[in-house]
């Protein structure tokens, strides 16, 4: 399916956004006004499209910068949605929850989702396609949520809003286990990581095209988008080898990644823009900390320097 058939936008960029700092923390701080701004300004030198994973103070802050300071920038905005059942196959053990707990997430859910209705509907010339969920049906997850529900969010979302509505997950999923989701959707959302998956950086992008391929082809009627796909600067070993995890690799992969992806016009959410300190366990190398494509302190890495020194050149 062509990207027009579901986007009433161009085609451009995108890249997955969260701007929490060292010391920040999702339901605990949250970046402030001046440096969502910060991160906003940066972002907008090289991508058109961000995604965010939640309708928090950080994702309502975002919102608020875009449409205060008239920033070019639009916004696939999703439901966090929590486990409403239990999962013992995840593999770190947080997969299984009391039913008093399985209830409240329920709730928490429903609520979740009307806000996301709610922010639909406050900026519908930012907002330009929402997502029901974030990786909470394949197999390895600790939030678990019975597909059949997940179809009951996007119905109630397609009923209450006017953008598109998808559900982003690890390819795997889709091209079984969420078949009956496929039909309600308006497009599928899905990730791809070479790297979690032990390829290395020469196997890489054939593997990322595989992914595609195999949904795209078992869909063909149905527009396919890849909400999440990147390569970690650092890693302790810990699921990725070392040796396969650095700021080289990462530009070759960003770069063959972009220009597949522009041949193709396959829309994809880089992952991501910046790193975040908080994820994964206190080892300062923990791969999940390292994905960006700025440090910490927003200073480039190799994937990107090349770019600001020329644009600082001209300008």
């Amino acid at each position: 399916m062509n990207y027009s058939e579901v986007f009433s936008i161009p085609a451009a960029s995108a890249v997955c956004y969260s701007g929490y700092r060292a010391g920040q923390v999702p339901g605990v701080s949250y970046p402030t006004y001046s440096q969502v701004k910060e991160d906003l300004l940066i972002v907008q030198q090289h991508w058109t499209y961000i995604r965010l994973y939640s309708c928090d103070t950080h994702s309502k802050t975002v919102l608020e910068v875009i449409k205060t300071e008239k920033l070019d920038l639009k916004v696939m905005l999703g439901a966090y949605i929590i486990a409403e059942e239990n999962n013992h196959n995840c593999p770190w053990g947080g997969g299984v929850h009391s039913e008093e707990t399985l209830q409240n997430n329920r709730v928490n859910n429903q609520t979740e989702i009307n806000k996301l209705i709610e922010l639909a509907n406050t900026y519908p010339s930012i907002i330009f396609s929402l997502s029901v969920g974030n990786e909470a049906c394949v197999e390895w997850t600790d939030h678990m949520v019975p597909v059949a529900q997940v179809i009951e969010y996007v119905k109630l979302l397609k009923k209450s809003t006017k953008q598109p509505v998808t559900f982003c997950e690890n390819y795997v999923p889709w091209l079984d286990k969420l078949a009956p989701l496929v039909e309600a959707v308006d497009f599928i959302s899905i990730h791809t990581y070479p790297l979690w998956e032990y390829k290395t950086i020469d196997e890489a992008i054939a593997f990322t095209k595989q992914n595609y391929q195999a949904v795209a082809e078992r869909y063909p009627h149905k527009l396919v988008v890849i909400t999440e796909a990147g390569w970690a600067s650092t890693s302790n070993g810990q699921g990725i080898p070392r040796e396969h995890a650095n700021a080289l690799f990462q530009k070759i992969y960003y770069q063959e990644l972009n220009r597949w992806c522009e041949e193709d016009c396959i829309l994809t959410f880089i992952f991501e823009a910046f790193d975040e300190p908080w994820k994964g366990s206190d080892d300062p190398d923990e791969p999940e900390k390292h994905w960006g494509l700025f440090y910490e302190n927003r200073s480039p890495k190799l994937a990107l320097q090349k770019k600001i020194a020329y644009k600082a050149e001209v300008s």
